[in-house]
Order: C-alpha cells, then structure tokens, then sequence
C-alpha cells in the first residue's frame, strides 16, 4: 500500500477524510445561522464533548459552510492565558473591515470599528495584552467606559447592526470556550442576550469539554434559555465503519468487514482514534484488502502513537500530585468514579485532595458528571495512565 496516498489523518484538529456521523448537527448550526441572519429568534449554539470526538472539526467545517453563504465569521481558539477581549478585538476588525466594503453597509461598519477603536483602548489598562489596529478614531462615548460588561454589549450592537445593513450575520466560532474566564463568560452572555433581545444578526456557535454547561451557568443563570448545548461523543458503530471503508474506498481499496468491526471496537467510535488506527492500517497492509490481520497487527503501533502523541501531550502538563491523582482514577477504571473512592485509593481524605481535583478542572483533564463524581475527559486515557505509571505507588 502507497503511504504517499494513505486517506487517514490523526492530528489536532485535522479534518478527515470522511465527516461521518455529524450530518444532523450540522444541519441544525446552518438552520440557527440562517435563522439569526433573518432576524428570527435563535439561540446561540455550545457544542460540548469530550477530547477527541471532532469539536474543532465541526466548527471550521461550520464555518466554512458559513462563510460560503455569505455570512461573515470569526474563529478564535481561548488558550488558557489570554483574555477574551484580546482574543475578539483584531478578529471583529477583520470582520468589520469586510463588511465595509459592503456599499449599504459602509457608514455602518466604520462606526463600529470606531466602537471597536474605544473599546481596545478603554481596556488596554485592565487587559493588557490587547492588540489590535485602528482604522478610525474612537467615537465618543461608544463603547469606550472600560467596564467590560457595558462595552462587550454597546460593541456587538453596533458590529450587529452593521451585519444587518449588509443582509447578513456575524458568527462567532470560539473552541475552547471552558478555558474564558467566569466574568468574561459572564459579559459575553449578557452581550448575546442583549443583541438577542434586539434581534440583530449575532450569535456564538462555541466548543468545549462537558464542564462548559455548568460554567456558563454560573456565570449566568440565564445561560441554559440562551444557548443549546448538543453533546457529541464517539460515532455509533455504522459510522464509525463509514469512516474507514469510504476514505478507503475512494483510493480503491477495500476493509473487510472483520477489520472494520476490530477497529470499531479497538477505539470505541472515538473519530481521532479512528483516524490513528486507520492510518497504521493503511501503511502496514501489503495490498488491498485490508484485514483483520493486518489491523491486530498494528494495534500496539496505534496504542503507541496515541501514547506518545495525543495523551502525552497532556501528561506532561500535570505536577507530581495531579499524575497520581489520575493514576488512582485510573485504578478504578474509566469512570466517572465518585471523590470519595479516588481519596481511598490514595489513603487520603476528600477534603484534601480538593485542590488537586480543581487544578485538574482548570487544565481540563478532568470533569465533574455530578456532584461528587469525577470522570476523564480524555477517552481511554485510563489505560494510558495504567501504562505509564504501572504502580500507584
């Protein structure tokens, strides 16, 4: 088999060859979009699942079926030490510049990027790592008080109305979005719910780890009749099969049936896992088809490229006490698994391990289904943890 051709491609973000298993979703972020660019009521889209199950491969294919329709976009990803308004401000403008070549939507435009100018600079004392250029001097009393909350709302007005004018939307694509801070979350919210109220073309199509639902929640109580959170998770098996056999199919070449169904169940449905073992499938099979063999055979390869890729890469983020902590969750197996059991596995009280638990929140390593329960946000990264760390000593 020609590895130059291989179909399949594990990696951050990385679309696949086939999208299989998505199609009521994305038809139902197109339906809200158009929705929101006729002014019709619609709420704001969060997508949440765990690491793995293609969040950030539907956003930009979201986008891109978004920007081919003449709606313009924004997509940024909220790293874990950068403020949201540092993150939104150079991408209106780039959004805003667009809608300015717009003829009916000129005046308009130029108005919110001077919105957009006092805003940056109201806040460039209390978030100092915006940066962004200005195009227009600021309006006077726009946008411009340096509290947040106010600015965020005056800003998506005016960026909303100039969407309007020009017979479209601004639709902001964020991933990553557990990562914002609580009272950004908050002035975001409040933002939307006021270009909600005043049915202006402005909505957030977002993605995150599960967490994300009760972040949003406590930062509004009002969030959950703002926003729908669809939750994606591993492909069901005939998906997951599609996801193989058609990439593969479309170089001529064939999976047999076995060997589907063998993958199926080495990665649980799981579309990046699905990727990695499609891949080493594909390289270590001499000739069409691929078979059951040839998948049994390089099942260790793939266990160890997701190893040293996809779960090393957040192993290393964590301190010597977080590893064990995830080791002990690994002892009880995948989970979710309740605080009490994982304190026992450790010989140490709940109480204790608190501050741990909440670091491994914050990194995303970790969520919490329930009170008091605590599962892996990761898939079979349980396994993983087995793996490099054979004792729980």
């Amino acid at each position: 088999m020609n590895p130059i051709t291989n179909p399949f491609a594990p990696g951050a973000g990385t679309p696949p060859p086939e999208l299989a298993g998505r199609d009521e979703l994305l038809k139902t972020i197109h339906i809200a979009i158009e929705r929101t660019r006729r002014g019709y009521p619609t709420k704001s889209v969060l997508i949440v699942g765990l690491r793995g199950v293609g969040k950030t491969v539907l956003l930009d294919r979201m986008r891109d079926d978004a920007e081919a329709d003449g709606i313009r976009t924004l997509r940024i990803e909220a790293p874990e030490n950068r403020s949201l308004p540092a993150l939104l401000a150079p991408q209106l403008r780039l959004c805003l510049l667009q809608l300015s070549r717009n003829e009916a939507a000129k005046d308009s435009a130029r108005r919110a990027l001077r919105g957009l100018a006092g805003f940056a600079k109201a806040l460039k004392v209390k978030y100092e790592d915006i940066e962004v250029g200005f195009d227009f001097d600021p309006e006077p009393g726009l946008a411009d008080n340096g509290d947040l909350e106010h600015d965020l709302q005056a800003l998506l007005e005016v960026v909303g109305a100039a969407a309007k004018t020009a017979r479209s939307a601004l639709v902001m694509f964020v991933d990553e979005l557990q990562y914002v801070q609580e009272a950004e979350l908050e002035a975001l919210i409040m933002a939307l719910h006021r270009v909600s109220q005043c049915r202006l073309p402005v909505m957030l199509v977002g993605a995150g780890l599960p967490q994300l639902r009760g972040r949003m929640g406590r930062a509004k109580s009002y969030a959950e009749r703002l926003f729908d959170f669809p939750e994606i998770g591993p492909l069901d098996p005939d998906a997951a099969k599609l996801a193989i056999s058609k990439p593969a199919a479309d170089q001529q070449v064939i999976v047999e049936p076995a060997a589907l169904e063998r993958i199926v169940q080495e990665t649980q449905g799981y579309p990046y896992f699905i990727q990695e073992w499609g891949k080493h499938a594909w390289d270590s099979a001499e000739t069409s088809p691929i078979t059951l063999n040839d998948v049994t055979r390089v099942s260790k390869e793939a266990v160890a490229a997701l190893d040293e890729s996809f779960f090393r890469v957040r192993f290393d983020r964590l301190t010597p006490s977080e590893k064990e902590y995830l080791r002990a969750m690994a002892e009880l197996g995948a989970g979710p698994h309740r605080s009490g059991d994982i304190a026992d596995i450790l010989g140490r009280k709940v109480s204790s391990l608190g501050p741990t638990r909440a670091q491994l929140i914050n990194k995303g390593m970790i969520w919490s289904p329930n009170h008091g329960d605590t599962a892996f946000t990761v898939p079979l990264f349980d396994g993983f943890m087995r793996r490099i760390m054979p004792d729980t000593q």
